[in-house]
């Protein structure tokens, strides 16, 4: 299983020339693959001929141990003779490079590992001629950020989005979305929030909810793309009182995960942030509505799919949500498929094509494909 289905990544990356690896902070038959001499020297290495460097992921090497750090030298040891190259010490730098020199001067760890270590660094870097150019080139740093590049993160955004429903049983469908309508709702916690369309590791470390950068919110992207007479309504979380009070023609619902990265994203539910679902009920039991989910991966939304007339993963879209406007309303057809399968409950996972009980909610590479709409839209 590992050969089949994690390996050959592995080996076309190392095919091409990848010049560093990353090792994980998982575990495989009870080893940590910080210490796993066989995986990281043994296949990587010499079997695969990988010549660039081996790194750590940050503190690593502590989560040798149970609890980490609990016994640092040890754990220095094991990384280093298992293959790592360059170990990433955030804080505790010095405490490494006197545990790294006691167990050398020892002949704990030899020298003929440092030597390999300090070859494939010094390769590396050669190679990519920081010796000669260290600095890094701002002769195009005027150009981050152009519309030259929104322009593409925005084509980005529409060939990933993912059409997992369009239409509830024996209707028509409901994408793409008739520009010209009397009034539209627009609703959800993800809706306007550029935070919360980009996700973790952008300007914050784990992300940040609110307007944190420049950028189009979805809310603005629906406002730009309908019909000038189209009135669009928002709401965050619209109660019953509100969908009763207005004629709406249809719904956009946008909610999602808040921003997260590394195990502040950990979960055991996997559901979308509240009032997601609640929003959902009481928006979709009331007028036509499209659902987009706004997350990293895929959640719980099964329950709530018969409330649902059509279903779109936009993932996480980052600043540019008129993109996701773009093909909602047929100016771009949807063409993306799920890159993972989406379960139907967090019971089944793990879950993998072949495997026997593999029952998704939409299996691995689905994904409903829309025709650009082209004709003048008629109310």
């Amino acid at each position: 299983m590992l050969l089949s289905i994690h390996m050959p990544a592995y080996l076309d990356s190392v095919r091409k020339g990848v010049a560093t690896i990353m090792i994980s902070y998982s575990s495989l038959n009870g080893t940590k693959m910080h210490a796993n001499y066989d995986l990281i020297s043994g296949y990587l290495k010499t079997k695969l001929k990988f010549r660039g460097i081996v790194t750590s992921d940050s503190q690593g090497i502590d989560r040798i141990t149970s609890p980490p750090h609990a016994n640092y030298t040890y754990s220095v040891e094991a990384s280093v003779n298992a293959g790592i190259d360059m170990v990433m010490v955030p804080e505790k730098f010095i405490e490494f490079i006197d545990d790294l020199t006691l167990l050398v001067r020892k002949k704990v760890i030899s020298m003929s590992r440092i030597d390999d270590a300090v070859e494939r660094i010094l390769r590396v870097k050669f190679i990519l001629g920081l010796f000669e150019h260290p600095m890094a080139d701002y002769t195009l740093i005027n150009q981050l950020g152009s519309q030259e590049h929104r322009e593409l993160a925005r084509e980005a955004v529409r060939r990933s989005l993912v059409l997992l429903k369009n239409g509830k049983n024996g209707e028509a469908p409901l994408l793409p979305l008739p520009k010209k309508a009397m009034k539209i709702l627009v609703a959800g916690s993800h809706a306007n929030d550029i935070g919360n369309q980009c996700g973790g590791w952008t300007i914050e470390w784990h992300g940040k909810p609110g307007n944190i950068t420049i950028g189009t919110t979805i809310l603005t992207a629906v406002k730009n793309t309908v019909d000038p007479q189209t009135e669009v309504v928002y709401h965050e979380n619209p109660d019953s009182e509100v969908m009763k009070s207005h004629s709406f023609s249809y719904a956009i619902v946008v909610v999602g995960e808040l921003p997260y990265s590394e195990t502040v994203g950990d979960s055991t539910n996997l559901t979308i942030a509240e009032p997601g679902y609640d929003t959902i009920t009481t928006v979709c039991k009331a007028v036509k509505c499209v659902v987009i989910i706004i997350s990293g991966r895929p959640v719980v939304i099964e329950p709530y799919l018969e409330k649902i007339d059509a279903l779109a993963a936009a993932w996480l879209p980052g600043t540019e949500g008129q993109g996701v406007a773009d093909v909602l309303f047929g100016d771009y057809g949807f063409t993306g498929k799920l890159a993972r399968t989406w379960f139907r409950t967090v019971d089944q996972l793990p879950m993998n094509v072949g495997d026997p009980h593999y029952d998704p909610l939409f299996p691995f590479g689905f994904g409903l494909v829309t025709a650009a709409r082209e004709m003048k839209e008629i109310q």
